[in-house]
C-alpha cells in the first residue's frame, strides 16, 4: 500500500515519541526532563539497570547507548510490537486521531493472497506432523530419536513428516477444498512437465517449519531420509511469502531471548539451532542453506550489536567465516561487528552441545574471535614471510581488505590493530630468563636492571601508558569542571583509550550528556555515585590544574584539553614511527628512516612545550638574567613614589 505525500510526516508530528514508548518503559526522574522532552530509561530492548536509552521528543529519535537502538515511533512500534510497517502506521494513525488512506485494490488483493498462502501452510504443518506419528514415519522418528530430540522438542520445533509418495499432500489439501494455485503459490507443490497433476514439493523427509517474525509459517526444510538423495536438505522455492535471502530461522523466539541478555548465535542449520536451544542457548538463528546475505546481516545487528557466528570446525566452516567477513567490512559501524566461535575440529555445535554439553559449547562462545583476528589469521595463517616481497605482498592485501570500510573510525581502528598484529608477527622476541639476564648484566659491568623498589612510582608501574592516564585524567576532570566544552572535543575524548575503568565509565557519560551539560553531573552520580569524581579530582595532577581550581574559566579550560590531546597524539605519533623505523631498518637502512625520526620528535617536542607563544617582553639586567619588563616598570614606579626620609640625630 502507498501512502500519500507528508502522510508519514504529520503522523510523525502528531504523535508523541515520548508517549509511545512511555508504554513500555519507566522513565528515570532523576536523568528526564519532560519539560525539554528530553527523557531517559532503561533500554526496552536489552536487560540493563542504567538509563542509557534517550529520547529525544522534540526530533522524534530514541537511541540506546547500551545496545545501540534507535528509530523514530513507527520503528519503536515495529520492533517492540512484532508488526509489519503498515501495521505500525495503522496504530499510531488510530492513536492520533488520523484516518488511513483509501486502500489500493491490488494491494488489497495482493495481501489477502498471503494471507490465504499463510492458511494453507499451516494445513501443511499438521499434515506433516500428525504423518511423523504414522507408520511409514518409523525410520525418521529413530533418526530423531538418536539426534536426541523427545517429544517436547518435536512439539516445541513442530517437526513433521512428508510421506514418500507423488501426490500425498496435494490429496489433503485438494480434498480439504484449497485452489491448485493456492498448493502451488505456497510452494507446496509443482506442475508436472508431463502433463500430469502437480507433485510434492517435499517426499520422503523429516519437515521443519520455517516461521517468520510473527509466528507466520512462511516456508519448509525437509531433510532426506535417502541417503543417496542428491539434496540433504531442501528448503522451499521462494514465493510471495518466502524469500530466502531476507529469513532466518527461529528469528522471532531469537530476538525475544536476545532482548533478555542471551548472545545471539548465527549456526549453519537447523539441527545447530534446535541444539543449542535445547542447551539453553535460545537466541540462536540459521540462514537457510546460503550464505548470510547483506539484508541477513541488517536483520542481526537488528536483533543483537555483536552476534557470535558459530560454525562448523572444518574447512567448509572456515569458509564461510572468510565469505562473512568479506560482506562484514563495508557495513561495519560503531558498535555493530561479528565475533566468531570456531568449533573443535570435526564438529558442530549440535555434535558438541551433544558429546559434551552445554558447559563446551559455552567454553568455544567464550574464546570467540573479533572479526579483525580472523581477517589477520585469513592473511597469515601457514604462510612465510622471509623476504620484504612477500612482507608487501601481506600489506597490499591487508590494506585492500581494511580499505572496504566504510566508516573512517573504524577503519582507523583496523589499522592500528593490524599495525599491531605485525609488528608483534615480525619483531616478537624470547625474553631471557630473570637470573641468567642479571647474570648477563652483571659480566658486562653495566648497572643491574631495576629492582622491585625501583620501580614504585606511579610512572614506572604503570608502564608505558601511564603518563597517557594521567592526562586522560586531566582532560576528563576539565570538561567535567567546565561541561560547556564536551561537546566540542567529542571526537578527541571517543578516542581516550581509558585503561583505567573509572576514567572509561566518566567518558562515556561525559560523550553521552554532550548536548545536556547542565545535567553531567547528575548523570555522573546517578550511574556511578560520587566516588569515581572524589577519586578523579584528589589526583596531584589533576587537583593543581589551573582550569580545575576555577572551574568557571571556559578559556583555560579549552586551552587545557586541546594542549592534552594535542600532546597524546604527538606522542603516540612518535611510538608508531618508532616502530615502523624499527621495521624499516631490519633491510637496508636509509636517511628517509632518520628524517621521518627526526619529524616525530620535533611535532612531539612542540606539543609538550605547548601551542601559546610567550608573548612578554623582556629586559636584560646587569647580571645578564632576563627581567620581565612590565615587572620592571611597576617596580621603578613603586620606587618613585617612596619617599626617603633621612633620620635626624
Amino acid at each position: 500500500m502507498s501512502l500519500p505525500p507528508g502522510f508519514l510526516d504529520e503522523l510523525r508530528t502528531r504523535s508523541s515519541l515520548t508517549q509511545v514508548v512511555g508504554r513500555k518503559v519507566m522513565w528515570d526522574a532523576r536523568k528526564s526532563n519532560q519539560g525539554k522532552g528530553d527523557m531517559w530509561a532503561p533500554c526496552p530492548f536489552h536487560q540493563e539497570k542504567s538509563a542509557s536509552f534517550h529520547v529525544d521528543d522534540r526530533k522524534g529519535f530514541y537511541y540506546c547507548f547500551g545496545c545501540h537502538a534507535k528509530g523514530d515511533a513507527i520503528s519503536f512500534v515495529r520492533e517492540t510490537e512484532n508488526v509489519g510497517f503498515m501495521e505500525a502506521v495503522e496504530i499510531l494513525a488510530r492513536e492520533a486521531g488520523m484516518p488511513m488512506p483509501a486502500r489500493d485494490p491490488a494491494a488489497v488483493q495482493k495481501a489477502d493472497r498471503r494471507g490465504q498462502l499463510a492458511e494453507v501452510m499451516e494445513q501443511a504443518v499438521r499434515f506433516f506432523r500428525l504423518n511423523l506419528q504414522t507408520a511409514n514415519a518409523a525410520a525418521a522418528r529413530a533418526y530423531l530419536d538418536r539426534r536426541g530430540l523427545d517429544q517436547t522438542a518435536l512439539e516445541r520445533w513442530e517437526i513433521g513428516f512428508a510421506p514418500d509418495a507423488w501426490q500425498a499432500l496435494w490429496e489433503h489439501l485438494r480434498g480439504k477444498g484449497i485452489a491448485e494455485d493456492l498448493i502451488v503459490g505456497a510452494g507446496l507443490a509443482k506442475p508436472s512437465q508431463k502433463g500430469g497433476k502437480p507433485y510434492d514439493t517435499f517426499r520422503g523427509r523429516i519437515m521443519f517449519p520455517i516461521r517468520d517474525p510473527r509466528g507466520r509459517c512462511i516456508a519448509f526444510g525437509g531433510r532426506a531420509m535417502d541417503p543417496a538423495d542428491k539434496a540433504k536438505y531442501l528448503n522451499s522455492p521462494e514465493t510471495e511469502l518466502f524469500d530466502k535471502g531476507r529469513s532466518l530461522y527461529n528469528q522471532g523466539p531469537a530476538r525475544s531471548a536476545a532482548g533478555k541478555g542471551l548472545p545471539l548465535i548465527v549456526a549453519e542449520g537447523y539441527m545447530d539451532v534446535i541444539a543449542l536451544a535445547s542447551g539453553g542457548f535460545d537466541a540462536a538463528v540459521a540462514p537457510l542453506g546460503t550464505a548470510v546475505t547483506e539484508t541477513q546481516l541488517q536483520m542481526l545487528w537488528r536483533i543483537a550489536p555483536e552476534p557470535i557466528v558459530a560454525l562448523d570446525g572444518d574447512a567448509a566452516g572456515l569458509r564461510a567465516a572468510m565469505r562473512m567477513i568479506d560482506l562484514a567490512l563495508p557495513l561495519l559501524e560503531a558498535g555493530n561487528s561479528l565475533r566468531f566461535a570456531l568449533m573443535p575440529e570435526g564438529k558442530d555445535p549440535d555434535d558438541l552441545i551433544r558429546a559434551d554439553g552445554p558447559g563446551a559449547v559455552q567454553a568455544v562462545l567464550d574464546r570467540a574471535l573479533p572479526m579483525v583476528q580472523l581477517l589477520w589469521q585469513r592473511e597469515t595463517e601457514g604462510r612465510v614471510f622471509d623476504s620484504p616481497e612477500r612482507k608487501a605482498a601481506l600489506d597490499k592485501a591487508l590494506r585492500e581488505k581494511i580499505g572496504l570500510i566504510r566508516d573512517p573510525s573504524i577503519r582507523a581502528h583496523y589499522g592500528q590493530e593490524i599495525k599491531n598484529l605485525r609488528w608483534t608477527l615480525f619483531n616478537a622476541r624470547q625474553r631471557p630468563n630473570a637470573g641468567g639476564a642479571r647474570r648477563a648484566w652483571a659480566l658486562r659491568g653495566a648497572p643491574m636492571p631495576p629492582t622491585a623498589g625501583t620501580k614504585a612510582s606511579l610512572l614506572v608501574s604503570a608502564g608505558d601508558g601511564a603518563q597517557d592516564s594521567l592526562r586522560e585524567a586531566v582532560i576528563l576532570a576539565a570538561v567535567i569542571a567546565t561541561p560547556g566544552i564536551a561537546a566540542e572535543f567529542d571526537t578527541g575524548l571517543e578516542n581516550l583509550a581509558c585503561r583505567n575503568p573509572d576514567h572509561a565509565r566518566l567518558r562515556d557519560l561525559v560523550l553521552q550528556n554532550c548536548d545536556n551539560p547542565e545535567g553531567l553531573r547528575v548523570a555522573i552520580d546517578a550511574a556511578l555515585g560520587p566516588e569515581p569524581l572524589e577519586n578523579l579530582f584528589a589526583q596531584r595532577h589533576v587537583a593543581i590544574t589551573p582550569c580545575v581550581r576555577n572551574p568557571g574559566d571556559i578559556e583555560m579550560a579549552r586551552m587545557t584539553v586541546s594542549e592534552e590531546l594535542a600532546k597524546m597524539r604527538a606522542s603516540a605519533g612518535l611510538l608508531d614511527e618508532i616502530a615502523e623505523a624499527a621495521q624499516d631498518l631490519t633491510g637496508t637502512a636509509n636517511e628517509a628512516v632518520t628524517w621521518r625520526l627526526s619529524e616525530a620528535t620535533k611535532a612531539r617536542n612542540s606539543a609538550l612545550m605547548g601551542f601559546h607563544e610567550d608573548k612578554t617582553e623582556y629586559d636584560t639586567g646587569a647580571n645578564g638574567a632576563r627581567i620581565n619588563r612590565d615587572e620592571r616598570s611597576a617596580f621603578d614606579a613603586l620606587l618613585d613614589r617612596i619617599t626617603y626620609t633621612k633620620p635626624q640625630k
